[in-house]
């Protein structure tokens, strides 16, 4: 086969390529290898032809341009209004301006009076609260109490003649023996303040010690008068609460 690929003196160019498919190896066997060869170089060039004009499964081309969000024409037309608007107050205000280099320029100085659209309505309202208010405190300072003193005292009297049949013992007497112990203790304060400003005109040992014994006896002394009186009211007073008990 290779032999016939070999150029010959006298042998044409045609003859050759016609004897090129003898060379061809095909992948599987075949009856004849020409037309398998021609079928193999006919799939292979679709297949190229494809490869060629595949496209990617990726899109990765640049998104699509909107000429609504690229141009805002509503910005820009508010743009527009506001210079618009700057440029009139502008000229306004070089029209004032003018007018007053022209003149010698004036001065509005006119009174204006302050008027308010509900004033008589505020003043109404006003009115009415007042009256009302009126109205009210003269029913209170008119008004009269449901409840009597007198009587809340009179019960209050009869509930202190009960508990003192109820309680047993008296209830005068701890009141005169707290008594007694506040006065004890009022002399007992007295007689030791006249004993510090007495240490402090003498400052001398010996007066003190005289000083604290004639203090401690006027105290003993005022201890045992109190505790005689207070058992002598004790007894006055058992006496008039319990006249039967005693006399049995």
């Amino acid at each position: 086969m290779k032999g016939c690929d070999i150029e010959t003196p006298g042998q044409p160019q045609i003859v050759r390529t016609m004897m090129a498919h003898l060379a061809y190896q095909p992948l599987l066997p075949t009856g004849n290898k020409y037309l398998q060869q021609k079928w193999d170089k006919a799939s292979y060039d679709l297949h190229r032809e494809k490869v060629k004009s595949a496209k990617p499964t990726i899109n990765t081309t640049p998104p699509k341009t909107y000429v609504h969000l690229a141009v805002k024409l509503k910005k820009q037309k508010l743009e527009e209004e506001w210079t618009m608007k700057i440029q009139r107050e502008n000229n306004m205000l070089m029209e004032k301006i003018a007018h007053i280099m022209r003149t010698t320029g004036e001065i509005d100085n006119k009174n204006y009076e302050r008027k308010s659209l509900g004033k008589e309505k505020r003043q109404l309202e006003l009115l009415r609260i007042t009256k009302e208010n009126q109205m009210i405190l003269s029913r209170l300072s008119q008004c009269r109490s449901h409840y009597n003193l007198r009587s809340w005292h009179e019960d209050w009297l009869k509930t202190l003649k009960v508990m003192d049949s109820i309680a047993r013992y008296p209830r005068g007497r701890t009141n005169e023996q707290k008594g007694q112990e506040n006065s004890i203790k009022k002399h007992n304060d007295i007689d030791k303040e006249q004993k510090i400003s007495a240490d402090a005109a003498t400052h001398s040992p010996a007066s003190n010690k005289v000083n604290e014994k004639a203090e401690s006896e006027e105290n003993e002394n005022s201890k045992e008068t109190s505790k005689k009186g207070s058992t002598g009211t004790e007894i006055q007073q058992d006496m008039a609460t319990y006249p039967e008990s005693k006399c049995t």
